[in-house]
C-alpha cells in the first residue's frame, strides 16, 4: 500500500542512488546493503536505506537474499518504515514476519495507520494475530480488532480509522484552531467530517473549503450533507467503482447505524484495482490468484497443475472428435494438415470476446440491461471476421493442395468456428456469472474446448459431406 506524503530531498536523493537505469534497485546499491548487513553495521544501513520511500524499501527487501531481509529491519529498528512490509509480495512478507520476534512486529505495527496495521494482521494466522494484539495498547488493540471482525475485502478492512470529526456548531475558526493544536492528527487527510453527538456522519467539509471562509462562519453552513458514503461491510471491488465513477480521493465509511467509523483514501483504492487487474489477467491465464515471482518451484508447479490437468482433458475431448473422422483423414492428408488451423483460429477468436466480456463484467459494465445487444455485435463480429478469414484461408489452401474443393470446406469450416468461438466468447462468461463463478477463473479452458470441438467438428464434418456429394 502506498502512502500520500510528498517525498523530501533527502528520499529523492537516496532515491536516486537507489534505482538501476531501468527503475529496479541498483544492484551494486544492492551490494553495498548486503555488506552493511554483514558486517552488523547497523549505522552504515541506516545511512544508506532509512531516507528511502517505503515503496522502494519493498523493492529492495525482495532483492535481498532470503536471510538478510530480516536483519536489515532488525539492524535498522525504529528507524525502518514497516509500512515498507505493505508494498512487498504476499510470500516475502510472510517469510520476514515469520523470522522477526514479536516485540519488533508490535512495535512496527504500532507506527502504522490502521489500515496499513489491518493489511499486514490480516495475512498473519489467528494465533500470531492474537499475539502480536494482546501485546499492543487497549486502544488500539480495540480499533485494529474492530476492522479485523469484519470480512476480508470489504471496506473495513481499507479503512483508516485515524480522523478529525468536529460538531456542527463550531465555526471555521474553532476548527482551525483545533488542527494547529492537536498534535495526534492524522499524516495525511483532505476533509474533515462533522458528526452529531452520536457519530452519526451529518457531512463533510473539504480544506480547501475550510481555508477560504470566515473564521466566524459555522461549520454547518459549509458542511456537504450529500457526501457520498461506504458502508463498513462493502466490497472492496465496488468502492473501488465508486471512487473511479465520482472521481473520489477519499470517502467515509459509516456502520450499519450510519456512524462515522473511518475513512477510504485513494492510495489504498490504487492497490485495491492493481490487485483484481493482477488476479483476473492470472485467472484468464489459469494461474492462481496470488502467484507471485519469488513462489518457490514446488508452490508454483502446485498452483498450474490443477487447470494443466482440466485442459488435458479437454484436449483428449477434442481430439476425440478426430477419431470420428478417422477414415477421411486416412484418405486425405490435407485435412489432418489444415484441421489445427480452423480450431486455432476460433480460439484466438474467442479469447478476444472471452477478455473483452471478462472485463465488462468485472467492471459491471456488462449485464442484463445490455447483455442481448453484446452478444448479437460480438455474433455479427464473429461472421464478418470468418466470412474475410474463411476466403482467405479458402484461397491459400486452394492454391496450397491445388484443388478448389478443399478451400471450399476450410472457407466454410473457418465461419462456422468464429461464430461458434465469437458465441462462446460471451456466453461462457455470462453463464458463468449467471451461476456466481468467477468467469475469469473458469472461461478459458471451456471457450478453448468449444472451438477446438466445433473446429475439427465443422471442418471434417463438411469435408464427409462436400466429398461425398462431389
Amino acid at each position: 500500500m502506498s502512502d500520500l506524503k510528498g517525498s523530501t530531498a533527502d528520499e529523492i536523493g537516496h532515491a536516486a542512488a537507489f534505482r538501476g537505469g531501468d527503475g529496479a534497485p541498483d544492484p551494486g546499491f544492492v551490494a553495498e546493503v548486503e555488506t552493511a548487513i554483514a558486517a552488523h553495521d547497523d549505522a552504515g544501513l541506516a545511512g544508506l536505506v532509512e531516507g528511502l520511500h517505503e515503496a522502494d524499501q519493498a523493492s529492495l527487501l525482495e532483492a535481498l537474499y532470503h536471510d538478510s531481509r530480516p536483519k536489515l529491519i532488525e539492524l535498522l529498528g525504529t528507524r525502518f518504515d514497516f509500512a515498507a512490509l505493505t508494498e512487498v509480495e504476499d510470500s516475502v512478507r510472510d517469510d520476514i514476519l515469520d523470522e522477526l520476534d514479536t516485540e519488533t512486529v508490535v512495535e512496527g505495527v504500532r507506527e502504522l495507520e490502521s489500515d496499513d496495521a489491518v493489511y499486514i494482521l490480516e495475512h498473519l494466522d489467528e494465533a500470531e494475530q492474537a499475539e502480536i494484539l494482546d501485546a499492543l495498547p487497549a486502544l488500539d488493540r480495540a480499533q485494529l480488532q474492530k476492522s479485523l471482525d469484519y470480512k476480508e475485502g470489504s471496506a473495513a478492512r481499507l479503512m483508516q480509522t485515524h480522523l478529525i470529526a468536529v460538531p456542527p456548531f463550531w465555526t471555521v475558526g474553532q476548527v482551525v484552531d483545533h488542527l494547529a493544536e492537536t498534535p495526534d492528527l492524522p499524516d495525511s487527510f483532505f476533509e474533515v467530517f462533522v458528526v452529531d453527538p452520536g457519530y452519526h456522519l451529518l457531512g463533510n467539509v473539504f480544506l480547501d473549503k475550510l481555508l477560504r471562509a470566515m473564521r466566524s462562519v459555522p461549520i454547518e453552513r459549509l458542511m456537504n450533507a450529500d457526501r457520498r458514503r461506504i458502508r463498513a461491510s462493502d466490497e472492496q471491488d465496488d468502492v473501488a467503482r465508486l471512487f473511479q465513477r465520482y472521481n473520489l480521493v477519499s470517502a467515509p465509511v459509516v456502520d450499519e447505524a450510519g456512524r462515522l467509523i473511518g475513512v477510504v483514501t485513494i492510495d489504498d483504492i490504487v492497490d485495491v484495482i492493481q490487485d483484481e487487474a493482477d488476479d483476473d489477467i492470472k485467472a484468464l491465464g489459469g494461474v492462481k490468484a496470488g502467484e507471485e515471482l519469488s513462489d518457490s518451484v514446488w508452490a508454483t508447479t502446485r498452483n498450474r497443475f490443477g487447470w494443466l490437468f482440466v485442459n488435458l482433458l479437454t484436449a483428449f475431448l477434442a481430439s476425440s472428435v478426430l477419431g470420428l473422422f478417422e477414415d477421411e483423414l486416412g484418405k486425405m492428408v490435407a485435412l489432418a494438415v489444415l484441421a489445427p488451423i480452423v480450431a486455432s483460429q476460433g480460439g484466438n477468436a474467442a479469447t478476444q470476446t472471452m477478455t473483452v466480456a471478462v472485463r465488462a463484467l468485472a467492471t459491471r459494465e456488462l449485464g442484463p440491461a445490455n447483455a442481448v445487444r453484446v452478444i448479437l455485435r460480438e455474433t455479427g463480429a464473429g461472421l464478418l471476421n470468418g466470412l474475410a478469414f474463411g476466403w482467405i484461408t479458402g484461397l491459400v489452401a486452394t492454391l496450397w493442395f491445388h484443388d478448389w474443393n478443399i478451400g471450399v470446406v476450410i472457407a466454410l469450416a473457418m465461419t462456422v468456428n468464429l461464430i461458434a468461438g465469437a458465441l462462446g466468447g460471451i456466453l461462457i462468461p455470462l453463464g458463468l456469472e449467471r451461476f456466481r463463478t468467477d468467469p475469469a477463473v473458469s472461461s478459458g479452458v471451456f471457450v478453448t474446448t468449444i472451438t477446438d470441438v466445433v473446429g475439427f467438428f465443422a471442418f471434417l464434418g463438411i469435408a464427409t459431406v462436400w466429398f461425398h456429394l462431389n
